[in-house]
């Protein structure tokens, strides 16, 4: 199984570095939609990150293995991205220098309540997993998702590892995987 997901990622690695290096040279680009991000594979350009995400999924095999899977792994996605939307309420108020009781309106109005719901959602989804992963029995793009955005989450003192075991366990299994174990020892330290 490692060596079958690190060749996986390895290519996969190959259109993530190709999106980074669009990411720097958007000054000399034309996009799609006129933003980022864009995927671009032989000529083909794929714009919006779910879309990417999505087609990475599926062109590598963690999109799931039954079409039934795969709407799962896009449900998860996609209610993650509503959540998301709350949180990033939260986070343009602070980067926009909002007063302090307007910022705490929105945390406890919009954002708390959104992540404890989205939080119920995933706790719930693994209590039923028999294997541990958010889907099926194997590892998919919502469970790569979902643990990346946790930790960004943890990262802004969003998410308690102490109260939501396992999720934390989610996390452990996905960054044990040797390819993903490197990349996260290796990869940048940002905030988001």
């Amino acid at each position: 199984m490692a060596t079958f997901f690190e060749n996986k990622y390895s290519t996969a690695q190959k259109y993530i570095n190709f999106w980074f290096l669009a990411l720097t040279l958007l000054n000399l680009i034309e996009t799609p939609f006129g933003q980022v991000p864009v995927l671009s594979v032989d000529g083909f350009d794929i714009p919006q990150s779910a879309a990417i995400i999505r087609y990475l999924a599926n062109k590598f095999g963690y999109a799931g293995k039954t079409p039934e899977e795969k709407a799962w792994a896009d449900a998860i996605v996609d209610q993650f991205k509503d959540f998301m939307g709350s949180f990033r309420q939260l986070v343009m108020a602070q980067r926009a220098g909002k007063p302090a009781d307007e910022i705490a309106k929105i945390s406890s109005e919009v954002a708390i309540p959104a992540r404890d719901s989205f939080f119920k959602i995933i706790n719930g989804l693994l209590e039923k997993s028999k294997s541990g992963f958010l889907v099926g029995d194997g590892l998919t793009f919502a469970d790569i998702v979902i643990v990346e955005n946790i930790t960004t989450l943890e990262k802004n003192q969003f998410f308690t590892a102490s109260e939501h075991p396992k999720i934390v366990a989610l996390r452990e299994k996905v960054y044990a995987i040797p390819a993903i174990k490197n990349w996260v020892a290796t990869r940048p330290d940002t905030q988001f």
